[in-house]
């Protein structure tokens, strides 16, 4: 088990003994959501390859698998979903209604994880990025654009 410098915050198993609930059609939903290739990250892959640079993606061997990884320049790219990494967490966890006592600790030991990881990678000398994914919906060219400024100080 990793160790985290902070106390890891506890999240309750999601069944119903614990008095979580959730319904078939709700179940189906969450049970489709993809932790990998996902449309923002293959955007933003197809469109750095596009303009050769090359990449490994979800390496298994650093710390939070990033999404995108640079070896030469060690970079990690992270590409985080809204609601599974906490974006505007501070209001958006009043939003949350049903299920709270599993969802806020969920979400937030997620965020913790993403710091953690953070740390790790930058300790062992990676420079870590991350982009919601909303941001490369919006503004692909900006995120590429951060990317290529940071690759292209490298001869």
């Amino acid at each position: 088990m990793k160790k985290y410098p902070e106390k890891r915050i506890k999240v309750p198993r999601f069944t119903e003994e614990n008095g979580f609930y959730t319904t078939k059609k709700r179940s189906e939903l969450m049970g489709k959501i993809k932790s990998k290739n996902t449309k923002p990250e293959i955007s933003l892959r197809k469109a750095l390859w596009h303009l050769g640079y090359r990449y490994r993606k979800n390496v298994k061997s650093l710390p939070g698998n990033p999404d995108l990884v640079f070896s030469k320049y060690k970079l990690a790219v992270f590409v985080d979903g809204e609601f599974w990494h906490g974006y505007n967490w501070e209001q958006k966890k009043l939003t949350i209604k049903s299920n709270r006592d599993f969802w806020i600790p969920k979400i937030e030991r997620n965020m913790q994880r993403d710091k953690a990881n953070n740390d790790l990678l930058e300790k062992q000398g990676w420079h870590v990025m991350r982009f919601w994914a909303n941001d490369i919906k919006k503004d692909l060219n900006f995120c590429v654009g951060k990317v290529v400024s940071y690759l292209d100080q490298f001869p």
